[in-house]
């Protein structure tokens, strides 16, 4: 996720606790799709979307961090 910010991300991790946070649940979600996904996790289409949109949402709101930490560094 985010190749070009990926310095600034391993930097934010260590630095901004609520983008860690957003960031791990990102990967959990993610992680949570492909198993349901995959039928290894029980879930219904409905459910899997609803994951879906909370992920997008998440990826949203850390991509809009990413772009205010890259230009305050700027």
């Amino acid at each position: 996720m985010f190749p070009e910010y990926r310095d600034l991300i391993t930097k934010l991790k260590t630095e901004d606790a609520r983008f860690e946070r957003l960031f791990d649940k990102h990967n959990e979600l993610d992680q949570k799709i492909k198993n349901m996904e995959a039928r290894i996790e029980p879930a219904t289409d409905i459910e899997i979307d609803v994951l879906k949109k909370e992920k997008l949402a998440l990826k949203d709101e850390l991509y809009q961090i990413l772009r205010k930490a890259n230009a305050a560094e700027a």
